[in-house]
C-alpha cells in the first residue's frame, strides 16, 4: 500500500551476497541491507527512507543485472554490524563504535518478477531519466520517481 508520502528506490545487491530468492525466505522475513559504503547512499538511508517505501530489489555485478523483484523498506535506520567486523570485507577501521559512520535499513522482499535488464529499461522513455540509467552512475541507492515506479510495477513487473 502506498500513501502519499511513500517513496520509491532501486537498492542493487549482487546476488551472490543477497539475492531475491535469499530476501523471499520465509514469509515476512527481512535482510538487512549491510555493506553501503558511499555517503550518498547512506544518506538516502538514514534521511530520506521511510518504513513501507517500496523497493525495486536489483541484482548488479552479475552475468544478468537487472530488477529481480518488489520489496518495501522494514525498518529504521541502525549502524551496519559489518563496519567494526575484521574479517568482513566491509569493515572500516575508521567507524567509531560510539558515532557510527555506516548505517542500514531491512528490507522485505514482497514478490519476485521476471528480469528487468538494463537494455528493456532503456527502451522505454517512460524510464528515460532513472538515475540508474545516467551514464557513470555507480550508486546502490537511488531514488525513484512515482510514475518510474508506477510503470516498472505495473506494466513491466505485473503479474
Amino acid at each position: 500500500m502506498t500513501t502519499p508520502t511513500t517513496r520509491f528506490w532501486l537498492m542493487k545487491s549482487e546476488p551472490d551476497e543477497c539475492s531475491i530468492d535469499d530476501a523471499l525466505g520465509a514469509p515476512g522475513a527481512t535482510v538487512p541491507w549491510t555493506g553501503v559504503r558511499n555517503y550518498q547512499a547512506r544518506n538516502f538511508m538514514r534521511d530520506e527512507m521511510q518504513v513501507g517505501d517500496g523497493v525495486l530489489f536489483y541484482h548488479s555485478s552479475c552475468p544478468a543485472p537487472g530488477i529481480a523483484g518488489i520489496a518495501r523498506i522494514a525498518s529504521g535506520v541502525r549502524p551496519d554490524p559489518t563496519q567494526f567486523d575484521p574479517e568482513s570485507p566491509y569493515y572500516d577501521p575508521k567507524s567509531p563504535l560510539e558515532k557510527p559512520r555506516w548505517l542500514l535499513r531491512d528490507v522485505q522482499a514482497v514478490r519476485k518478477t521476471r528480469l528487468i535488464g538494463l537494455a528493456e529499461l532503456r527502451a522505454h522513455p517512460e524510464l528515460a531519466s532513472m538515475r540508474v540509467l545516467q551514464r557513470g552512475n555507480r550508486l546502490s541507492i537511488t531514488p525513484l520517481q512515482p510514475q518510474e515506479w508506477t510503470f516498472i510495477t505495473q506494466v513491466l513487473a505485473a503479474d
